[in-house]
């Protein structure tokens, strides 16, 4: 019982529930450590928080002389010490100073105690050291080493907050050089030379992210932690540049607190008419991981409040999609959940003059220089009965909206709240034919929600005006919206309207085509999604728009499988061979390792016979200066046998193209070590293979500029190649869709959904190494 008692008293400090199991283990530690807890809490006369938890674990796991714990615990407890920096510097000052009594005015000066350091001393701080690197930093650009900034800036401001400090380098930085250009996210070359047989292990490690090597770079939690430096803690929305208060929003605020006791709240709010993409990875990754990373929560809401466009399909798809990429939303909301209540804080909006019934028609409200609507100063009674007819399907479609009484930041004049469809609804059926809009609805679920931060792409920025005024117009809780930058990529479409056109073209099968960005289809090619979500990591946390090239996200897909997907054998051209002098009476079983570099991780057994196929292009008559595979005179070794097979005698058909080989083996051991080994396969499955390129031929197939034909007229004939007999190893045999492989000197694959017993098909999802060719 009592050892339960500590485990649940140390991870109420916040440690993991392991490392808790751990801390048990030690005597001593656990002892001290338990004894730092029931102090602190006898202080603080509450539970602790898990900042002052951290700092109580380091105090006891490195406290040499017990009879300082609770001179120390008490200034933790207290928050007079409350950074790792100060801890340091008070169990430094005990150690030095072990005589009795302790000079506590020394030893607070010493620790930092009472040391204030304003935003604005960091700025200064950090201003001045960038213009000490000024011409450095800009020519070296993100290449340079942030560290030494930081490190500066730490030297004048020792008791700062280093992720102050790294916050504010961040922002004085992209200030001085702008966003990440595709050249800043290159791999970043070494000062030493690299050994031949190194230089091609280099991965998307190497891609330089905030001065440093990707390695080195943060992760996508750690960013987003950060980011709580920049955004507003939950409950202090006011403190958001450009938040509008009103008389009542402090009031809303404390209510707000009471129901979600300050924990941070996202969501993650896709209209269910399409499938994500890859820009839709970026958004997951923020919402989601913002969330976990400052221990909130994120809902999945579905914006359906277009019936004409929403299918049951998509809604799958989505939730899906976000469970692939490792999120569990907090929970699955609509806004047609709310269709209630937003139907009655329009009627309010009505009743308080900010609203009205207009009959301009839809062509008349396109742009951002419409006419003025004639009925913006109707009455309210008048707009109050002429909505309930919009409500009672008195008016046809485009006949009536619902408008509210401002301007948006783009200029936009008194954007439509509600309009007039009779469409049924997914969900509500008939019960509705009014729905609201975007503009309307976004914002209020939010506020039902409680949602602390409304987090949106750059796109949205023009709306957030209309966000604060419409909470503060009906007097409800106003979250705070705040922008990031959309994330894109080189040679792809993802416009849901012109995805379609392709399907409708037959340049593409739906969208799943593994050639497409969505992630659906990325997920079909055998893209992991840790890769993706490690490519969001890179691309970082960024308010700029950013378009990058598609071989950054292939490098970071490598990274993954070459960990995680076992090797096999597979032939694309295959040529027969036929062992003449085969050493034994039947097959052998040949052991191959799944990852020849660990060879922990496990065998497959494979058969090797006396006829084994191999490459075609691993065979030549007449080689050219250079090639190290079969030829006359030149034996190579088969990979994985022990053998080395020698050509005797070439059989060719009628047309003079060669059907087989005929050659003879020998030990590897036997003899001189040959040029090269090569894959083959021996009794092998026979399967599908599908190569794939990119889809379109020019880096931006919609800019007229650079395709003046339109997209549809770039598209890459060879961006599809099907090999319909390939042959592969029977250790496959099994395989269900998705599982991936890497085939031997070929590349990753995948197995596509459409294999059927006895015929697999696979996809390639990327080759063994970056074509030199893309750029």
């Amino acid at each position: 019982m009592a050892a339960l008692d500590s485990l649940s008293l140390f991870t109420g400090l916040g440690l993991s529930e392991h490392k808790a199991r751990e801390t048990l283990k030690n005597t001593a530690l656990s002892a001290q450590l338990r004894e730092a807890a029931t102090q602190a809490q006898q202080t603080l006369g509450s539970t602790i928080d898990k900042a002052t938890g951290t700092l109580l674990y380091g105090l006891a796991s490195r406290l040499r002389d017990p009879r300082r714990l609770s001179f120390l615990v008490s200034y933790v407890a207290n928050k007079k010490i409350h950074t790792e920096l100060q801890l340091s510097a008070a169990l430094e000052y005990v150690r030095s100073h072990p005589l009795d009594p302790i000079n506590t005015q020394d030893f607070e000066q010493e620790c930092g105690v009472g040391v204030m350091v304003t935003p604005e001393q960091i700025e200064e701080a950090v201003e001045a050291a960038i213009n000490r690197h000024r011409p450095q930093l800009l020519e070296e650009r993100y290449r340079f080493n942030m560290g030494l900034l930081m490190g500066e800036a730490r030297a004048v401001l020792k008791w700062a907050d280093g992720k102050m400090i790294k916050h504010e380098v961040d922002m004085q930085v992209l200030h001085l050089l702008g966003p990440k250009t595709e050249n800043d996210l290159e791999k970043k070359p070494k000062v030493s030379k690299a050994r031949p047989e190194e230089k091609d292990r280099r991965t998307a490690k190497d891609v330089v992210e905030n001065g440093e090597a990707a390695g080195q770079t943060l992760s996508l939690m750690e960013q987003l932690r950060g980011e709580a430096l920049k955004f507003h803690k939950p409950g202090e929305n006011y403190k958001t540049p450009g938040y509008v208060t009103t008389p009542h929003t402090m009031d809303l605020l404390k209510q707000h607190l009471e129901i979600t006791g300050g924990q941070v709240r996202t969501r993650f709010p896709p209209e269910p008419n399409g499938i994500l993409h890859i820009g839709h990875a970026k958004a997951i990754n923020f919402n989601f991981g913002y969330a976990k990373a400052n221990n909130g929560i994120c809902f999945l809401r579905f914006d359906d409040t277009n019936p004409e466009k929403e299918e049951a399909k998509f809604f799958t798809a989505i939730c899906d999609m976000v469970a692939w990429l490792g999120y569990t939303p907090y929970k699955v909301t609509y806004a047609s959940d709310y269709f209630d209540q937003l139907y009655a804080w329009a009627v309010e909006l009505i009743h308080r003059g900010q609203a009205y019934v207009c009959h301009q028609r839809g062509e008349e409200l396109k742009g951002h220089n419409s006419l003025p609507s004639p009925w913006r100063d109707r009455p309210i009674e008048e707009s109050l009965l002429l909505f309930e007819a919009m409500r009672k399907g008195k008016f046809a479609e485009g006949e009536a909206t619902l408008r509210m009484k401002l301007v948006m930041e783009d200029g936009k004049m008194d954007p439509v709240a509600y309009r007039v469809k009779y469409t049924p609804h997914h969900r509500t059926g008939d019960t509705w034919c009014i729905y609201p809009t975007y503009d309307y609805t976004h914002c209020l679920c939010d506020s039902i929600e409680h949602i602390t931060h409304s987090l949106c792409t750059k796109e949205f920025q023009a709306r957030r005006s209309s966000y604060f005024w419409l909470c503060n117009a009906l007097d409800v809780y106003c979250p705070v919206q705040w922008e990031y930058g959309r994330l894109n990529l080189h040679y792809a479409i993802v416009s849901k309207r012109k995805i379609l056109q392709l399907v409708a073209a037959g340049a593409v099968r739906d969208w799943d085509d593994p050639r497409l960005f969505t992630l659906t289809a990325l997920r079909r090619r055998g893209f992991p999604p840790e890769a993706i979500n490690n490519f969001c990591a890179r691309v970082g946390v960024t308010v700029a728009q950013t378009t990058m090239e598609p071989h950054l996200l292939e490098a970071c897909v490598r990274d993954v499988l070459n960990d995680t997907a076992p090797r096999a054998m597979a032939v694309l051209e295959p040529l027969q061979v036929i062992i003449t002098n085969f050493p034994a009476a039947k097959s052998l079983d040949i052991q191959v390792p799944n990852f020849p570099a660990d060879e922990t991780k496990g065998f497959h057994q494979v058969p090797f016979g006396p006829i084994v196929f191999i490459e075609r292009t691993d065979f030549k008559e007449e080689p050219e200066p250079g090639y190290k595979r079969l030829a006359w005179g030149q034996p190579v070794g088969l990979r994985h046998t022990g053998y080395v097979i020698e050509l005797q005698h070439v059989v060719k058909g009628p047309s003079g193209c060669v059907e087989s080989l005929e050659v003879t083996c020998r030990r590897a051991d036997a003899g001189e070590k040959p040029k090269a080994f090569i894959h083959w396969v021996s009794q092998p499955l026979t399967c599908e293979i599908r190569l794939y390129e990119r889809l379109f031929q020019h880096k931006n197939p919609e800019d007229p500029a650079e395709v003046p034909g339109g997209f549809l007229s770039d598209l890459n004939p060879a961006s599809l190649q099907v090999v319909e007999a390939a042959l592969v190893d029977y250790s496959v045999a099994l395989a269900k869709p998705f599982d991936k492989f890497q085939f031997e000197r070929l590349g990753y694959f995948s197995v596509d959904p459409d294999s059927c017993q006895g015929q697999l098909v696979f996809n390639r999802t990327v080759t063994l190494k970056e074509d030199p060719g893309k750029v």
